[in-house]
């Protein structure tokens, strides 16, 4: 099975897992694999002005909707949640779409499905 077929089954099953955190969370909620694998919640989606994720998919997540003083923080959080399996607590300043920027807090919890890790972000302003 190619690479991005096999992102998208293993993407569409976790989401299938974690439907009732991305439904029911108070908070904004996505999970990231890379630029093309990538789900989130409304409430996420619309503390960065987007109405749906095809908004995102298959962009430049970190240029699109990451502040660049915010950038390193976020993937040095990521890299340590997959490759360590550490949990972290950030602060993490995102770019609206139409501009401004929305400061927020971001709990990054690593996970594991079939073999992949993931850090599923939980996003609070």
């Amino acid at each position: 099975m190619e690479a991005h077929a096999h992102h998208d089954k293993v993407l569409d099953g976790l989401w299938k897992e974690l439907k009732p955190i991305f439904e029911f969370s108070t908070q904004g909620v996505y999970l990231y694999l890379d630029d093309v694998h990538l789900v989130a919640n409304k409430r996420f989606l619309q503390m960065v002005g987007h109405k749906n994720i095809r908004d995102l998919a298959g962009g430049d997540f970190l240029g699109q909707l990451v502040a660049p003083s915010s950038r390193k923080t976020l993937v040095t959080a990521y890299r340590k949640a997959v490759e360590k399996l550490d949990g972290s607590k950030i602060t993490v300043s995102w770019k609206k779409k139409g501009g401004g920027t929305v400061k927020t807090s971001v709990l990054l919890v690593p996970i594991t499905y079939q073999g992949h890790a993931f850090a599923l972000h939980f996003v609070e302003k």
